[in-house]
């Protein structure tokens, strides 16, 4: 594929084609809403099954990353870790990875949760090549990921922000620009590590309430009204039956897993000691989730209430 530039971009009145490169659970349905939203999409995924769910719904299945991004004006990526975002994108010596393959001027979106420092590398290979690269975390889960709703937390150069916010938005209901390159990246861990310390201090407090003879809802409806109201207690209540469809009434099925919330509340600790700040708190999270993801990663965060009182798992 030849340098050229882009310049089907700057037609506001032409959909770009994009290539999504995994399709996990977050994935596979923020490319069907672009899909949905008229948006030409090649795909690919290590998973037969996710291609062909998507193949289904109308997009180009591809063999690999760089076949996926032929013809592409933008590159979306949804993937596990900062490992695979450097294999897709920079390769194993950092000069045969997709970047290189590019042309200049293609907008490339990562909305993988890595490491800050990983997506600043990646964000330097990209711009030595002329490439638009924005670190584009969200937060909303799988139910946010299906309808559409979720929340995009984007680092990276304005004028790149401003052509990748109209697709954010089919994806997403609301889309920030947090700053420079690896800025999304740092948002997205501070909000997912005062997550992990809410969920586990709600359930802490619940449970004391509990063994000292109170109803969970009434000493839940208690605390809404007090100083004690958060997200957790409202909307993600981590006690049984308190809420309903919630993935505490649920055998904590679905939501966000715990072995999520850990690799977070693992990647908000690096950053803190990679800048010399202290997390004590978080550091405390990320020990009771380490513990608790031994027996119960694959359930939702919020049961970290099974730490307290085993009967609820």
């Amino acid at each position: 594929m030849s340098k050229k530039d882009m310049s089907t971009m700057d037609n506001e009145t032409t959909k770009p084609n994009i290539a999504f490169i995994g399709l996990g659970n977050m994935g596979a349905p923020m490319a069907e809403n672009l899909l949905k939203a008229g948006y030409a999409l090649s795909v690919y995924d290590l998973s037969e099954e996710a291609t062909q769910r998507l193949h289904k719904a109308g997009a180009r299945v591809s063999d690999s990353p760089k076949d996926a991004a032929n013809n592409a004006q933008v590159v979306i990526s949804m993937l596990p870790a900062g490992k695979h975002v450097h294999a897709v994108y920079l390769g194993s010596d950092g000069t045969d990875g997709l970047l290189v393959d590019l042309p200049k001027g293609t907008l490339v979106i990562d909305s993988s949760t890595i490491a800050a420092a990983d997506a600043e590398l990646v964000a330097k290979t990209a711009t030595k090549l002329g490439i638009n690269f924005l670190d584009a975390p969200v937060s909303g889960g799988t139910g946010g990921a299906i309808a559409g709703s979720l929340t995009f937390i984007v680092g990276g150069a304005a004028e790149a922000f401003a052509k990748a916010e109209p697709i954010l938005a089919v994806m997403g209901k609301n889309v920030f620009h947090a700053g420079a390159n690896g800025a999304g990246q740092v948002a997205k861990i501070c909000n997912n590590m005062l997550l992990g310390i809410l969920m586990a201090g709600t359930a802490e407090a619940i449970n004391l309430g509990v063994k000292n003879g109170l109803d969970p809802k009434v000493l839940s409806d208690i605390m809404l009204q007090s100083s004690g109201r958060n997200w957790t207690l409202e909307v993600y209540n981590p006690y049984p039956n308190v809420l309903e469809n919630v993935p505490s009434s649920n055998g904590y099925k679905g939501g966000f897993m715990s072995k999520l919330m850990q690799k977070d509340l693992n990647l908000a600790l690096q950053t803190a000691q990679d800048t010399g700040v202290e997390t004590p708190m978080g550091a405390k999270a990320t020990e009771l989730y380490e513990s608790h993801v031994v027996e119960h990663g694959d359930r939702d965060f919020s049961s970290i209430m099974g730490r307290h009182n085993s009967s609820v798992l």
